[in-house]
C-alpha cells in the first residue's frame, strides 16, 4: 500500500476524519488529529501506514469511550465491554485505559462511592442490594466493600420506610406492616434491620396523623 500522498480530503459525512489518497487513489481514512503532520507529496511506507492506522484505531476507541462516559459515570468493566463490542483489540483497549486512568476519567473506587451515595440519597437500599448492583457493574469485592464501609443501613431503611409508609397509612396495622416489610426487603434490607423499624414507623405515621 506504500506510496506518495496526492490528496488529503475531509470526509463530508464526518468532518473529524480525513481521506488519504496515495498515487491518485483513495487509500484509507484517518482521524484529523492523526493526519496533523501529513502533507501532500509525503512518502508513506507500509510500516508508516501501519503505525498511522494503529494510532487512528486508538483515537477512534478513545472517542468511543469518551462518548460512552458522557451519559453517566461508568465502571472499568462497562467501558471495556463497550469497546470490545465495537471490535477493538486488547492492545488498543489497554492504550485507551492508560489514557482514561491517567486523566481520572475511569476510577472504580470513585465510581462505586458515587453509586452508593446517589442510591442512598435518591433511592435508599440495603447493603445486599447495593453489593449486587456493583457486582453487576463488574467491580471487585474489595472496591465494593470500601464503598459500603460507612453505610448506615438503619437510617437508610428508616428514610425509605417513612416515605413509603405515607402511601400505606390508611391500611390496617397488620397489612401496613406486611406491605412495608415487603417493600424494604425488595430494597435489599435484611430482617434484622427491617423488623425493629416497623413499629417505629407505624407510630411515627400515627402520631403525624393525630397532629394534623
Amino acid at each position: 500500500m506504500s506510496g506518495t500522498i496526492t490528496a488529503l480530503k475531509v470526509q463530508k459525512r464526518n468532518p473529524q476524519r480525513v481521506n488519504i489518497y496515495l498515487d491518485g487513489e483513495y487509500a484509507f481514512g484517518l482521524a484529523r488529529i492523526t493526519v496533523a503532520w501529513l502533507q501532500i507529496g509525503q512518502e508513506l511506507s507500509d510500516v508508516k501506514i501501519a503505525q498511522l492506522q494503529a494510532q487512528d484505531s486508538q483515537e477512534v476507541a478513545i472517542q468511543k469511550a469518551l462518548h460512552f462516559l458522557d451519559y453517566r459515570p461508568r465502571s472499568s468493566a462497562e467501558v471495556r465491554k463497550n469497546l470490545e463490542k465495537h471490535g477493538f483489540s486488547e492492545e488498543v483497549i489497554a492504550a485507551v485505559f492508560e489514557r482514561l486512568e491517567r486523566n481520572g476519567l475511569v476510577n472504580d473506587r470513585k465510581f462505586a462511592q458515587t453509586w452508593v451515595d446517589n442510591r442512598s440519597e435518591f433511592r435508599p437500599r440495603g447493603r445486599r442490594l447495593l453489593s449486587m448492583e456493583l457486582h453487576q457493574k463488574g467491580l471487585e469485592d474489595e472496591t465494593i466493600e470500601a464503598a459500603l464501609t460507612e453505610l448506615d443501613e438503619e437510617e437508610l431503611a428508616y428514610q425509605a420506610a417513612l416515605k413509603q409508609a405515607r402511601k400505606l397509612r390508611n391500611l390496617p396495622r397488620l397489612e401496613f406492616r406486611r406491605k412495608l416489610f415487603g417493600f424494604l426487603a425488595r430494597r435489599g434490607f435484611g430482617y434484622d434491620v427491617i423488623e425493629p423499624l416497623l413499629e417505629r414507623v407505624w407510630q411515627d405515621i400515627m402520631n403525624t396523623e393525630d397532629n394534623i
